[in-house]
């Protein structure tokens, strides 16, 4: 089973370059629980210590995709160390404004800056994968590969932060963070045999390979939707665990989901898969949706333990999949910026799918709120099948992702 995995990784420069990458991910799981609780310590105050969150998750959604469109316009060995650099000295001035009682201006302005400019690490790996890899079969182990590194950041960042914050010191979590981010991005960026080669503006903007937009949105959609149920299903976890007498239970219920996902993903990058890319997204999808179901009626923590360790294995193989119908229907010379979007949506549908969960629980309770991730995996699904459907006719159409024009017909 293995294998395939030694295959890919012993290819040249790659495990130097995905090692870096995921020191240089760790920050994606970090910062915003890391400034909640220094903000939250500091201050007293838990609605300003989301707000600060929320404007670094905010600047986030609104930049990556601004931030892919330069990597692949000017390479990542220039953009993504001026992006870590920039992240590196924002964040540590907001450590410092809340530690020195600054206000919440500046407190909110630095955590914009922070968000606005944090490297673009994971398009940026997947897109160095894309380059290195030639043989589509090898390149969906790679994928598989850094689904399951994204596990690892999701199960240890927000473990080592927590940490760091409670039992060291309120900045250590933040400056680990800044220290990680910063070191990473420069080893990865300093990688030149691996990186992607640049494509400038072209004079002719009619010659600009366009985006599939007919089926990127559905896409985008989906995403969206994914990120609504990894959001909302955190919240009501949380509030199920609190209402049962142990909230600090929440946090091994949500380690088993991701454990999961992690079991699933290995799964997936070893096995040489047949189905199409926009087929293996769409039952992912479905069975996303699916999985999620019973968990409204689940009353203990062995239940709940069992039913989120089976949802969780629907997670990796339909991000798997999803990355590679990216990479298959996206501009070679755009490639960065369509992983940026993909990844985008799922960032911009978590926050207000959490915040809905919320109301349900502060109305009804914790179990009725989990009919929110219910109701993003039946949209994501739906959305699933219209990229599947785009998809499908745009390979009828003869249209490709590397075509001249790149044609979003």
């Amino acid at each position: 089973m293995l294998s395939r995995y030694r295959r890919v990784l012993s290819l040249p420069g790659a495990l130097a370059f995905s090692a870096s990458g995921l020191v240089a991910r760790l920050p994606i799981s970090m910062v915003s629980l890391g400034i909640v609780l220094l903000v939250s310590t500091r201050t007293g105050s838990y609605s300003l210590a989301g707000a600060v969150s929320a404007a670094y998750i905010l600047a986030n959604a609104l930049m990556a995709v601004v931030q892919g469109r330069l990597t692949d316009r000017f390479g990542q060995s220039r953009v993504l160390p001026a992006g870590a650099l920039v992240f590196g000295v924002s964040l540590s001035l907001l450590m410092w404004s809340v530690e020195t009682d600054r206000g919440a201006a500046s407190a909110y302005l630095f955590a914009f800056v922070a968000g606005a400019s944090i490297p673009v690490v994971g398009s940026a790996v997947r897109a160095r994968w894309t380059y290195l890899v030639p043989d589509k079969s090898q390149l969906q182990t790679a994928f598989a590969y850094e689904a399951v590194m994204d596990e690892v950041v999701f199960m240890l960042g927000p473990t080592l932060v927590t940490l760091l914050a409670t039992a060291v010191h309120p900045l250590a979590g933040l400056g680990t963070a800044v220290v990680t981010g910063v070191a990473g991005t420069l080893v990865l960026a300093a990688q030149r045999g691996t990186e992607p080669p640049r494509h400038p503006r072209h004079p002719d903007r009619s010659a600009r390979p366009r985006m599939p937009w007919p089926t990127l949105v559905p896409m985008l959609v989906a995403s969206a939707a994914m990120g609504s149920v990894f959001g909302s299903v955190e919240v009501a976890t949380v509030a199920f665990s609190e209402e049962l007498g142990t909230k600090s239970a929440s946090g091994p219920l949500l380690a088993t989901w991701a454990f999961g996902s992690l079991v699933s993903g290995v799964l997936t990058g070893a096995v040489a898969w047949r189905a199409a890319n926009a087929s293996r997204f769409r039952w992912g999808m479905v069975a996303l949706a699916v999985s999620v179901l019973p968990l409204p009626f689940l009353g203990g923590f062995a239940a709940m333990t069992a039913v989120l360790f089976v949802a969780g294995f629907a997670i990796s193989p339909t991000l798997i999949a999803l990355m590679a119908l990216t990479e298959e229907v996206v501009p070679a010379a755009r490639l960065t910026e369509g992983m940026s979007i993909v990844h985008t949506g799922m960032a911009a549908g978590i926050a207000p799918r959490a915040a809905l969960a919320g109301q349900v629980i502060d109305r009804a309770g914790a179990s009725p709120s989990y009919w929110v991730p219910i109701a993003s995996g039946l949209v994501g699904a739906l959305a699933a099948l219209m990229a599947g459907a785009a998809a499908r006719a745009r390979s009828r159409s003869g249209a490709g992702a590397t075509s001249p024009t790149g044609s979003s017909s």
